[in-house]
């Protein structure tokens, strides 16, 4: 069905902003640079913050406030091992818009 044919009813217009608020809240979450890359990483697998601080050459406050904003999108679960805490891409949407994108600009 064309954009166009579900804009005709009320019911299909209010779908459609409802779907186009949930997509632009999930690009906003994965919308930056930082928050990308952990993505891209974790995609290849689960991660410690402390691998993640080490692969990404970033200070751990900066990862884990991407990480809190990715787990509060829904994007990333955590799992808690003693003191280390793992993460992983918890979103199927996630999993495959980062697929896209390193297809798009990574696999040149």
């Amino acid at each position: 069905m064309s954009i166009v044919e579900l804009l005709k009813g009320d019911a299909d217009a209010d779908k459609l902003m409802e779907n186009a608020r949930e997509a632009a809240a999930f690009l906003k979450a994965i919308g930056h640079e930082s928050r990308l890359v952990i993505l891209c990483t974790l995609s290849e697998g689960e991660k410690s913050v402390g691998e993640l601080e080490t692969l990404l050459q970033q200070r751990q406050a900066s990862i884990s406030q991407q990480l809190a904003r990715l787990r509060s999108e829904g994007l990333v679960r955590a799992r808690r091992d003693g003191k280390t805490v793992y993460y992983s891409i918890a979103s199927n949407e996630a999993r495959t818009l980062v697929g896209m994108v390193y297809q798009m600009f990574c696999a040149k």
